[in-house]
């Protein structure tokens, strides 16, 4: 894999997890709460910080097959983490604002 297609799967994997704590009910896509019917936002926004972490590991890995990793100061991962939060605004806006508003005329079910 070259290192152009590697970031774009990076993006692209990236873009995907930010999203997938607010298209679902489930704890990381895969475990379903049952004292919990609804998660709550402090849940996902801990979810999300987990998937962070996660998607962090990957591209480390990632790096490490192609090159040299380069050591990183705090600036780097509070850039990272502000963007995976902006990635994720389309299942925020789903979940919170379109959903609700659309519930009550009914266009989205």
């Amino acid at each position: 894999m070259n290192q152009t297609a590697a970031v774009w799967l990076l993006i692209i994997v990236s873009a995907l997890l930010a999203n997938l704590p607010f298209i679902n009910e489930k704890l990381m896509g895969v475990l379903a709460i049952r004292a919990l019917p609804v998660k709550s936002f402090f849940i996902r926004l801990i979810e999300m910080l987990v998937l962070y972490v996660m998607i962090g590991l990957v591209g480390w890995a990632i790096e490490s097959t192609l090159g040299n990793v380069f050591k990183q100061k705090w600036q780097f991962y509070v850039t990272t983490l502000t963007l995976f939060f902006v990635m994720g605004f389309p299942g925020f806006v789903y979940r919170y604002l379109l959903r609700k508003s659309s519930d009550k005329t009914g266009l989205l079910v």
